[in-house]
């Protein structure tokens, strides 16, 4: 079933217009180090969920997110609204083609290069990929939450439910 979801994703992306990037300011937030943080929450990744679903923040805080991906396929943990999900799901679309990104993992010696005029790399502070069985860290300062979400953009995740909200706490 996930072969045919990341074909039909695969196919569908190559075919639409490509969106630009976010870019590196956020209405949201920024990056910030671990020792910033003020929470630290774990997440699970799994094959086509994050455990827990919802997620709730205060403006002004520093949550330290611990993503460890007990599944067998590659997974991303990106924060954004669904319209910065929708373009960075076409840049993932242009990784896998291009054979950076794979079901399962990254090619490490292809991550940081610049490839040509698709300009691709995942090196966006508010998005971390994590491969099978391992785990990785964002630390993230939240200046603002309206309309936030968590997801996994790699081709066919988002769509398969793959996609947690970010509430505003009390």
């Amino acid at each position: 079933m996930f072969a045919r979801i990341f074909a039909a994703a695969l196919l569908l992306g190559l075919s639409l217009s490509s969106q630009a990037s976010p870019g590196e300011h956020f209405d949201f937030g920024h990056a910030a180090t671990a020792d910033q943080a003020t929470r630290t929450v774990e997440l699970t990744l799994g094959d086509m969920y994050f455990e827990p679903k919802t997620l709730s923040v205060k403006e002004g805080e520093t949550v330290r997110f611990v993503l460890t991906n007990k599944g067998t396929l590659l997974h991303e943990f990106n924060l954004g609204d669904a319209a910065m999900h929708a373009a960075h799901q076409q840049e993932m679309l242009k990784m896998v083609a291009s054979g950076m990104l794979t079901a399962t993992g990254m090619k490490h010696d292809m991550a940081g290069m610049d490839h040509g005029d698709m300009g691709m790399k995942h090196d966006d502070p508010n998005s971390v990929l994590v491969e099978p069985g391992k785990t990785a860290e964002l630390t993230w300062t939240f200046t603002k939450v309206t309309n936030l979400e968590f997801a996994c953009n790699i081709p066919g995740h988002y769509q398969a439910g793959m996609v947690g909200k970010i509430a505003i706490a009390d």
